[in-house]
Formats: structure tokens, C-alpha cells, sequence
């Protein structure tokens, strides 16, 4: 599942933390949930380099 797709129904505090913690190998379980419930991936690896750049890149708004 690409990550334009999910990316907008994640949870906002999802949002922050992976923003706060880029390429950060260990996603806290929440995190991981949060990722879950919006569609996405819940098999490792659940974020690749293109979703972290996809990350780095985004805009951010308050949410």
C-alpha cells in the first residue's frame, strides 16, 4: 500500500512522532497501530526509504 493512500488518515500524533523520529527503525507498537487502522502496512518493513522520504517531505500542518 503506497503511502499517499494511507497517509492522510493517520492519526496526527502517528504523524509527529515519525516526523520527530525519521528512518527510525523501531516503531513504537502504537505507532504501528495507528499505521494499521489508517490502511497501511502491517508487515515489516512497514516503512521503506521512499515513505520516509514521503515523510520528510510533507508539509506540516496542524492537525
Amino acid at each position: 500500500m503506497q503511502i499517499e493512500r494511507w497517509w492522510p488518515y493517520l492519526d496526527g500524533s502517528a504523524k509527529m512522532w515519525l516526523r520527530e523520529n525519521l528512518r527510525d527503525e523501531g516503531l513504537p507498537r502504537k505507532v504501528q497501530d495507528r499505521i494499521a487502522e489508517a490502511g497501511g502496512p502491517v508487515i515489516e518493513p512497514i516503512l521503506g526509504e521512499r515513505d520516509w522520504v514521503f515523510i520528510e517531505t510533507q508539509p506540516q500542518l496542524t492537525e
